[in-house]
């Protein structure tokens, strides 16, 4: 656990030893079989078969093999995956099974998840834990749903951003929140008890001073005495920060905006099945996408995003702000000082340096990586830079696939309020309960239970 950007990620490549160490060691077992499932395919995968994906995982056995492996470990992660089709085909929420089928295919002694719950629906999430509870090996997991860590953990690893240090727990994600609670609480009595020390010591120090002769000698005692309780006093752990409150303003000047879905295609057993809809969206209007991993959730979107979705017509003139849950509206070779000003200026024609680091600062984009580009963030700082992005875009339809993906839990709750609020048209895919529970949604629309085009 720890916050976006402490390192988490970085910590698993060092354990697989894609990094190296500065400084320090780590040391692995070199008898140890590590499997990692990343958070996202690799670009280079995605034009890659399921056959040639899996290959590269087995160092290319042969094809009867491949094919007894394959099927037991897609029955693991639910999934069916005919394997001559290529990876980019299948929907985030089966990227996410393929990613763990290529990590538990390898039978690891070390299974390592980073953020495995993103883009699954609640039987993949329920399915992933059933299989995690069950395992006989060991794991280690980067996640931030609170639910999914509480249903199987049994330690935490505590990446803290301020100390730089890792800290270790017993018990489940609801122990280690109530231990960290208990320790701040001690730390600070600890710390009230000597300020009153302190200050006792200084005061008669002072007192002593004026009296002249051997009475000096006292108060330079005191003043020592003063000063080593000041240096024993110990640093109070600090929670990881909170993004800033924030409004996402709508586009001004569109006149009687709107967004009309008459029809669209979807995936039903591997068929591409078309279905009648009737959604009409207007200003301050929110619409919920709903449907299983597969079906077209993201590819639907995508088509709304590129204009190319049959049976969709929009009024002209339109900014469309997106989040798309793989960033590929974000370009890795930008800084972020660069994204954000391009954005800027697309949207109002104008740059303003002092409004694009204070909207930065808000989403916790530091000093420290406004000139980074943003292909070295890490995913949930990635997530915060498109959050920014959308403030200065002032965009007049919203569309958001799996807006929580990769983000600080904490930051949750900050992020459906401003969604919430949004005065403009909106769109968004999202399996998490709690967080479509924060949000107003106008409509609903159910891929899987429209009707089809016969």
């Amino acid at each position: 656990m720890g916050q976006n950007g402490a390192g988490k990620s970085t910590l698993f490549k060092l354990i697989t030893r894609k990094l190296m160490p500065i400084s320090g060691d780590v040391v692995v077992d070199k008898r140890l079989i590590v499997a990692t499932a990343h958070q996202v395919i690799a670009p280079e995968d995605m034009d890659s078969t399921v056959e040639q994906y899996f290959q590269k995982y087995l160092g290319n056995v042969e094809l009867h093999e491949l094919k007894k492996k394959l099927s037991s470990v897609l029955a693991v992660v639910n999934l069916i995956a005919p394997l001559d089709k290529i990876i980019k085909s299948f929907s985030g929420g089966q990227q996410a099974r393929l990613l763990l089928a290529a990590a538990v295919i390898q039978e690891p002694d070390l299974l390592l998840l980073d953020e495995p719950t993103n883009n699954l629906d609640y039987t993949g999430i329920s399915h992933l834990t059933d299989f995690l509870i069950d395992y006989k090996k060991s794991v280690i997991v980067i996640s931030h749903d609170a639910e999914f860590l509480n249903s199987f953990t049994e330690g935490v690893l505590y990446l803290d951003s301020f100390t730089k240090k890792i800290e270790q727990y017993a018990g489940n994600y609801n122990d280690v929140m109530e231990q960290i609670a208990l320790r701040m609480e001690r730390e600070r009595r600890q710390n009230a008890q000597m300020e009153r020390g302190i200050l006792e010591n200084k005061e008669k120090s002072n007192f002593f001073a004026h009296k002249g002769g051997r009475m000096r000698l006292v108060a330079k005692k005191m003043r020592e005495k003063a000063a080593v309780m000041e240096s024993e006093k110990v640093a109070v752990r600090r929670e990881d920060k909170t993004i800033r409150q924030f409004t996402i303003p709508p586009q001004e000047g569109l006149v009687n905006e709107f967004l009309k879905i008459s029809s669209f295609t979807v995936m039903q057993d591997h068929k591409e099945v078309t279905k009648t809809a009737r959604v009409f969206l207007e200003k301050n209007k929110h619409l919920l996408i709903v449907g299983p991993n597969g079906i077209g959730k993201t590819t639907f979107i995508e088509s709304l995003i590129n204009g190319t979705a049959k049976g969709v017509t929009m009024s002209p003139g339109i900014r469309v702000g997106t989040y798309r849950q793989d960033f590929s509206s974000l370009n890795p070779e930008e800084t972020v000082y660069e994204s954000l000003s391009r954005t800027m200026k697309e949207a109002t024609g104008v740059i303003y340096e002092q409004e694009i680091r204070i909207v930065a600062s808000g989403f916790l984009i530091t000093n420290e990586y406004i000139h980074a580009k943003i292909g070295r963030l890490s995913e949930g700082q990635k997530g915060l830079v498109s959050f920014a992005q959308l403030v200065l875009q002032k965009p007049g339809l919203l569309i958001l696939d799996e807006p929580t993906n990769h983000i600080n839990f904490r930051h949750l709750p900050r992020i459906a309020q401003a969604l919430d609020a949004y005065k403009g048209m909106m769109i968004f895919v999202s399996h998490v309960y709690d967080f479509v529970a924060q949000i107003r949604v106008d409509e609903v629309m159910d891929l899987e239970e429209s009707t089809s085009l016969h």
